[in-house]
């Protein structure tokens, strides 16, 4: 074993007991708990992306849970009504990316965005709200282009329309992100 390993176990663990913290210092309590869980497998998320290209189903199915708890227990609109409206907007944000990776195939003959990231939009949507929601996706967006554009000129690499790149990797970390901020100024 490399001293990085020891070293990027180590920063993990910085990074999940700041998630962590700051969950619950900003919303004490069951929303902070649950606010904590999400940044717990928004991290995981997010690492699995950027090392396999894939996004699994149980940390989103998971996610999706804590959502549709939230919503029905703790949120700002807690009941079936809150519940309803997450579900809600949980579709009306898989619903967009899903034609987008349609149309992008249909166009491209390759896929551009993969069913977990279609997933993990659904998994945005359920947690915040519509405002946050569209700033979220934007950021995630933006961020993975700059990602992709510093990489390639600090490696002097061509873009290509062709790479691969894990939007979960930006998408995960701005939904727990997104979710602190409607707890900041909620």
């Amino acid at each position: 074993m490399t001293i990085e390993e020891p070293l990027r176990q180590i920063g993990l663990t910085i990074a999940l007991l700041a998630i962590v913290a700051a969950s619950l210092l900003t919303a004490p309590g069951a929303d902070g708990l649950l606010g904590a869980f999400l940044g717990a497998l928004m991290l995981t998320i997010a690492i699995t992306d950027a090392h396999r290209y894939i996004i699994p189903n149980e940390l989103t199915g998971a996610a999706a849970v804590l959502a549709l708890l939230r919503a029905l227990a703790v949120g700002p609109d807690a009941g079936w009504y809150g519940l309803i409206w997450a579900a809600g907007r949980a579709l009306a944000i898989a619903l967009p990316f899903l034609a987008l990776m349609a149309g992008y195939r249909a166009w491209r003959g390759r896929d551009g965005l993969g069913l977990g990231d279609i997933k993990l939009a659904a998994v945005a949507g359920a947690w915040l709200g519509l405002t946050t929601l569209f700033a979220v996706v934007e950021i995630a967006t933006l961020s993975a282009l700059a990602a992709y554009i510093v990489n390639g000129a600090l490696r002097r690499r061509p873009l290509r329309s062709t790479a691969f790149l894990p939007f979960g990797l930006f998408l995960a970390p701005a939904i727990w992100f997104g979710w602190l901020a409607e707890a900041l100024l909620g």
